[in-house]
């Protein structure tokens, strides 16, 4: 019985992976089709969002599919951040591969829909399913921009600092012995991380930062018309990079918060008159 109940709750929790980084996909995913296919089609061109309101959706999916899945597993909804917590918060690493296949899959399914959703847009717009709308579902070097001379070792690098600085804010977001945000306003404000690593670090390589939110929707794109998905605007291989890009930068960043905050932080202490005073 007890064996059961620790498979069911695993199952509980990988439900609430794969739901939460759907809804992550859902709007990240939906935000960029809509700007680029139906901004394409309009007139003048561009008349359905910008880099902003891209940057705030991703954002914004972030703290939606972290309120859905925060109770049952923690809502790490990015492999970056589950092998982080593995790493330095004694997160079971028994847990970290379901984690991470629950976290791709869910990234699948929901790119998935956005691309039977967006079918018309996307066709209209790019009859060829290119690299004009590749970048839909998957990230580029340099959004695809052959003008900025952006490629694999420099997006590699990108995604090592981006994915280091969102985890390094996470777990300075999530410490209770640090000063984290009050009245459950944690996702919202990891949300705001993404924001703004957003405006400020997705001209190289898109901001990936999370591998599941990169190869699940490359994959789905794959199967559904863009043979040229596991490449980059110059031919090379690239899926890559926004997988083993963030997994070192997550550890980093995690690995930086430890070494510089989190071994100055006061130990946990019982409030006086909180806890009852041992008998004698």
């Amino acid at each position: 019985m007890a064996e059961r109940f620790k498979r069911s709750g695993l199952i509980g929790e990988l439900s609430a992976e794969f739901a939460g980084t759907m809804i992550l996909i859902l709007f990240g995913c939906g935000v960029v089709a809509q700007v680029v296919a139906g901004g394409a089609l309009t007139d003048p061109q561009g008349g359905l969002g910008d880099h902003d309101s891209i940057a705030w959706a991703w954002g914004l999916g972030v703290t939606l599919g972290v309120y859905v899945a925060a109770r049952l597993s923690g809502a790490h909804i990015n492999p970056a951040v589950t092998v982080a917590l593995a790493a330095f918060k004694g997160f079971p690493w028994r847990k970290v591969l379901p984690y991470t296949l629950a976290q791709t899959l869910g990234a699948f399914v929901a790119a998935l829909l956005v691309r039977w959703n967006y079918t018309e847009a996307l066709a209209k717009a790019d009859p060829g399913h290119t690299l004009k709308t590749q970048f839909v579902f998957s990230t580029l070097p340099a959004n695809g921009n052959t003008a900025l001379p952006v490629h694999e070792w420099d997006a590699f690098r990108d995604q090592v600092i981006g994915t280091a600085i969102l985890l390094l804010l996470i777990m300075a977001l999530t410490d209770l012995l640090n000063d984290p945000p009050k009245a459950n306003l944690a996702p919202f404000v990891i949300g705001l991380v993404v924001v703004a690593i957003g405006m400020a670090f997705g001209t190289n390589a898109g901001y990936a930062i999370n591998p599941a939110r990169d190869f699940g929707p490359r994959l789905a794109s794959f199967l559904t018309g863009y043979g040229g998905a596991w490449r980059d605007q110059y031919g090379n291989f690239y899926f890559w990079v926004p997988i083993i890009g963030p997994l070192i930068g997550g550890l980093l960043g995690a690995g930086l918060y430890k070494v510089l905050i989190s071994r100055f932080l006061p130990t946990a202490q019982p409030e006086p008159g909180r806890v009852p005073a041992p008998e004698d």
